[in-house]
């Protein structure tokens, strides 16, 4: 460990953003060309740069541009946001869909499409937005009806808790309303049928989230260090803490919206960073921004190639490679990666 700790010192942190670009690069190519239908580079350059119109070029824009677009943005939303939550509670278990974010959102996108069929889509939003914040506010609420403050197995044991509650009502809306399989279509965890539309509505938000963030990563530094000290330093944690957590349901309801709910990536992403850049947020946010939308591509091509033409669901692949990984945290009660 110690080893890669040197190493890790030695090499510039510019460096390392400029390869984590590359690859981030190198993850979107490979989304672009890689699927059920045989698209060259050729064509990926063709449609991105000129007016050509072929079945190929209309694969590209209409098909695997909306998604990948939208992978990065939602691999990047999730990433920043479980570093945020982690980073904000201090608790290396901290993941918008552990601790209630995305099961809320999910519970309120259920509600919508039950209640408001011709809802518009920034309307779903909001609805997302909100039942991001009960999810939370549940989690937060029964971890601190004991007394001895919010505990790291406390707000996990209650994130399982109220998850899977508002998992169930979000069930009980679709069977009782008829509508189970609209909400399951949605909340299938996966970039398919993405639209330029939807991407209109979701983009600003969670690059608007992604700007307040990437201000406020020195507070959040000074934050997860100790209470005390950045009370001592001057930070108005009450406001600090409020604006972050605004951010992180931004984030979590916004990417609930456009692709559904995935889990453990907010978990994971953070930890591989911190190995790489350190535990400063000012490195650890823009870091897990870009290998974030890389690990979400990655996973993306893999859903949509493992079983050509057929798709393999995104939050399955997540989930194969993020509880294992939640098992290791959790066992080395935070301290792997770090």
């Amino acid at each position: 460990m110690s080893s890669v700790r040197t190493v890790r010192r030695r090499i510039p942190i510019a460096y390392k953003f400029i390869a984590a670009a590359i690859v981030l690069l190198g993850a979107f190519v490979a989304a672009m060309v890689f699927g059920a239908a045989d698209i060259s580079v050729k064509d990926v350059w063709l449609g991105m740069t000129s007016d050509a119109v072929s079945e190929e070029i209309l694969i590209i824009r209409e098909i695997r541009l909306p998604r990948e677009i939208a992978a990065i943005v939602v691999g990047a939303a999730l990433a920043v946001s479980g570093a945020i939550m982690q980073g904000m509670t201090r608790n290396p278990l901290a993941d918008p869909g552990l601790l209630g974010l995305t099961a809320g959102a999910n519970a309120a996108l259920a509600m919508t499409i039950a209640f408001g069929t011709s809802a518009s889509y920034s309307f779903t939003m909001v609805a997302c937005f909100i039942g991001a914040a009960v999810g939370a506010g549940m989690v937060f609420g029964l971890s601190s009806l004991r007394q001895g403050g919010l505990s790291p197995l406390r707000i996990v044991l209650a994130g399982s808790a109220v998850s899977a509650f508002l998992l169930a009502i979000a069930e009980g809306i679709g069977i009782t309303f008829k509508v189970s399989k609209d909400v399951s279509m949605w909340t299938a965890g996966g970039m398919i049928g993405t639209t330029w539309s939807q991407l209109q509505v979701v983009i600003p938000c969670i690059v608007g989230g992604l700007f307040v963030a990437m201000l406020l990563s020195r507070q959040l530094t000074i934050l997860s260090l100790n209470e005390s000290v950045a009370v001592g330093l001057g930070q108005r944690t009450a406001q600090v803490r409020a604006v972050l957590f605004a951010v992180i349901i931004i984030l979590a309801g916004a990417s609930v919206a456009l692709i559904g709910n995935i889990a453990f990536v907010g978990l994971a992403i953070p930890h591989v960073v911190r190995a790489i850049v350190g535990t400063d947020y000012r490195y650890v946010l823009p870091m897990s921004a870009l290998v974030g939308s890389t690990f979400m591509l990655a996973a993306d091509t893999v859903g949509r190639t493992l079983n050509a033409p057929f798709e393999t669901p995104v939050v399955a692949i997540v989930a194969i490679l993020g509880l294992p990984f939640f098992l290791i945290v959790a066992r080395r009660a935070g301290r792997a990666f770090s």
